[in-house]
């Protein structure tokens, strides 16, 4: 008869060869070769720090510092995504979905309650945040490092489809893939949480963005949402642009350090203005 131990690194040697095999298949990327850094390049150039446009803009360059001083972390978004721009129609809803959306209001509150609490919004709210973005492009992946939050999206174009099971997230899973000189990313598999949309969302919920450089220095981006539990037809946010500067960094954002912004006793977020840090008078 085998002992007790033997009987367990029996188990414990399956466990972890299941567990690479597992692993193998969820990682399996090939190495990018130089044809892959080739084909690369002749890609249109996304490379950079990229602001939203919410007009006024900032003056001059930006160091580390130029962070601090630029609003409460917490407190709403400038120029968020799902707002409605004049003339266009808001989402048509189905029947059961636009029952849920007599509770907007209360959303909202909670949308301000978390973002006071420091935790950051999801897609698509996070791409509309008056803060820089950078885009980096690797072979098989675009990946964009958001100041705000300190954010990272990872929109994968190595041919991978979409998960059929994806594990619900702040952002989802992002697979994209490129139409000529538009990269079209698609995201599924959202966490139930606020994301700066004004009507609720199923979790059959995708959104589909398309990148396209309009000018050298500028970027457009329209968003949409396509849900067909909570959407008679897919919804467009409209067009986003964003302005490049090549000397720009991305600064340190810390939500939780020197937060200002606090949730009362129903709920309400707001905002305390003495500042911590300041000497006592």
């Amino acid at each position: 008869m085998k002992s007790t131990r033997q009987i367990g690194f029996a188990f414990l040697a399956v466990t972890a060869a299941c567990a690479t095999v597992a692993f193998g298949q969820k990682v399996g990327h090939k190495a990018p070769t130089a044809a892959d850094w080739t084909a690369l390049a002749k890609l249109p150039d996304f490379t950079g720090v990229w602001e939203v446009g919410l007009g006024g803009g900032r003056a001059g360059g930006r160091g580390a510092s130029a962070a601090k001083g630029r609003g409460a972390p917490g407190a709403a978004p400038v120029g968020r995504a799902g707002g409605r721009g004049p003339g266009r129609a808001g989402p048509s809803l189905t029947p059961e979905y636009a029952a849920k959306a007599q509770a907007t209001q209360a959303a909202r509150a909670e949308e301000a309650s978390l973002t006071a609490n420091c935790l950051p919004p999801g897609l698509p709210g996070i791409m509309g945040q008056p803060y820089p973005m950078e885009f980096l492009l690797t072979p098989g992946q675009v990946t964009i490092v958001i100041e705000a939050y300190n954010q990272i999206r990872h929109i994968y174009t190595d041919g991978r489809p979409l998960p059929e099971d994806p594990d619900p997230t702040f952002y989802g899973t992002s697979v994209g893939h490129w139409e000529g000189d538009t990269l079209v990313a698609e995201t599924v598999g959202f966490e139930d949480i606020a994301r700066g949309l004004t009507f609720p969302y199923s979790d059959k919920m995708k959104i589909v963005e398309r990148f396209r450089l309009t000018a050298p220095n500028t970027m457009s981006i329209e968003t949409t949402i396509v849900d067909p539990e909570a959407l008679t037809t897919p919804y467009s946010m409209g067009t986003r642009t964003l302005t490049r500067h090549r000397n720009w960094t991305i600064a340190e954002y810390i939500c939780e350090e020197n937060n200002r912004n606090y949730v009362d006793a129903n709920g309400k977020a707001g905002v305390k203005l003495a500042n911590p840090n300041a000497a006592a008078r």
